[in-house]
């Protein structure tokens, strides 16, 4: 069973291959670095939704709300 038609054993011999050019410390600086780039894009959507947030609400706050108010009485 494979990824899109590539065995487990051609993937393995990739990553010795990848291993093999640059070296783990590289691979791990790069592994860094991408996981880095990922947190700081979900960081900005997370920010981006929050500012859409925020001007719903303030272009719902301009309106009004018709409708009737009634008080109810307590009974003492």
């Amino acid at each position: 069973m494979g990824f899109g038609g590539i065995s487990i054993w051609q993937l393995l011999i990739i990553l010795v291959i990848v291993l093999l050019l640059f070296g783990a410390k590289k691979l791990r600086n790069v592994g860094s670095d991408l996981g880095s780039a990922v947190k700081g894009f979900k960081g900005a959507m997370k920010e981006d939704e929050a500012d859409k947030e925020t001007d719903k609400i303030a272009e719902n706050a301009g309106q009004t709300i018709e409708g009737e108010v009634t008080k109810e009485k307590e009974n003492s």
